[in-house]
């Protein structure tokens, strides 16, 4: 399951190092912009996708959400998908009807970075070649500096100690932040981006794509 933020590219990457053949991408598109099953993805996914050399299936989604789930996970399934990897952190929410979905249609399911320490993933995640940037934001906290930058160690170790004081979530699990990988170890290319920070509300930031590329790697 693949939203092209932090998480699901490294749902791909504990994949592959685990000695899986990942077959697809599965991408949702839900309706809603609040979606509290799906993150909402972007012209990137499908980049991200050919950097990675999968194909990507897009399922879009309704007014019924986790209907749609498990049609998206049967359509992986009739390609001869046996397992799904997910990025859950900790959402039971997700993580839940996710592993009800897949066990409607025969799926194994793999969680691998559940109940990790999210200072330490964030920290891991930097340190082993996982370029990432802030896309939106929805909490008090998070300033919109943050806003289409890759994320270094430094802006790491200044989310966790602003994710202390306000009380949000580090790896954003919550909500409170959505990101973009543009570049990571399995990607044959670098996903480059153009765009401009947009204010929604009070705490409610996103940076609007103006324009999404392929380039090679240096």
């Amino acid at each position: 399951m693949f939203s092209g933020g932090k998480d699901s590219v490294f749902a791909f990457h504990w994949a592959v190092m685990h000695g899986f053949r990942v077959d697809c991408l599965l991408t949702f598109r839900p309706s809603r912009g609040d979606s509290m099953l799906f993150h909402v993805p972007i012209d990137a996914v499908s980049m991200q996708g050919e950097a990675l050399g999968v194909p990507v299936l897009f399922i879009d989604v309704g007014g019924n959400e986790e209907e749609d789930l498990v049609r998206g996970l049967r359509l992986a399934a009739s390609r001869g998908v046996e397992g799904i990897v997910t990025g859950a952190l900790l959402s039971d929410f997700q993580r839940i009807r996710v592993s009800v979905a897949a066990g409607a249609v025969g799926l194994r399911v793999f969680n691998p970075l559940w109940r990790k320490d999210q200072g330490n993933y964030l920290r891991w995640l930097v340190g082993h070649g996982f370029q990432f940037m802030i896309i939106s934001i929805t909490a008090l906290g998070i300033p919109p500096i943050f806003l289409g930058r890759i994320i270094d160690s430094r802006d790491v170790e200044e989310l966790i100690r602003l994710s202390r004081r306000f009380g949000f979530n580090a790896a954003f699990e919550g909500g409170e932040a959505e990101t973009l990988v543009v570049d990571a170890p399995f990607f044959s290319a670098r996903v480059a981006v153009e765009g401009v920070p947009t204010r929604l509300g009070e705490y409610s930031w996103v940076y609007s794509l103006r324009r999404v590329w392929l380039e090679p790697k240096l």
